[in-house]
């Protein structure tokens, strides 16, 4: 019995050290989750509001990206664009979840796409910034293609959502 102490214990100990390195920081702050609860019914203030915390990501990851004092700049452009991607999945996760309800998001979804555009152009930059220096971008490269890969496919999916919506609109409205 005394030798399965020290072995539970240890598993114990890795069971816990595996628990807390599973905990994810949420790239929202508490203002903007309050924001986003206020806007809960209301579509066209939410998913603004998930734009306009898109663009704010983005913003924050250029401007340490063109912050020569930043240290570790693989590593936060990482972080960085990890909390862009996720912030722009509950963007995605929205639309679909207003198009399920047959909401009328049609201004919102414009605000969208524009905001598509602009993110593919700006991740694009970051792109070839990062190619001057192969070695650093080797840390993000995965998922800064993942990034402009999403963005693409999405803003693809918005602009034919943008029919979807007019068309059910437009047989709500003969109803």
């Amino acid at each position: 019995m005394t030798r399965r102490f020290p072995i539970v214990a240890g598993l114990a100990l890795l069971l816990a050290v595996s628990l807390n390195g599973q905990k994810r920081h949420d790239p929202l702050n508490s203002a903007e989750i309050d924001q986003l609860r206020d806007a809960m019914v209301e579509p066209d203030q939410r998913l603004k509001l998930y734009v306009k915390f898109v663009r704010d990501r983005i913003s924050k990851l250029e401007q340490m990206r063109s912050d020569p004092k930043t240290t570790n700049r693989p590593g936060q452009t990482h972080d960085m664009l990890e909390d862009f991607l996720a912030v722009y999945d509950e963007l995605n996760d929205n639309v679909d979840m207003y198009v399920g309800r047959k909401d009328d998001i049609r201004k919102p979804l414009k605000a969208v796409i524009e905001a598509d555009t602009e993110f593919q152009s700006r991740l694009r930059a970051i792109k070839d910034a990062a190619n001057t220096d192969a070695a650093e971008a080797r840390q993000y490269e995965f998922l800064l293609n993942n990034a402009i890969d999403t963005v693409d496919s999405s803003a693809d999916d918005h602009r034919k959502t943008v029919v979807e919506v007019e068309e059910y609109v437009k047989r709500k409205k003969k109803k």
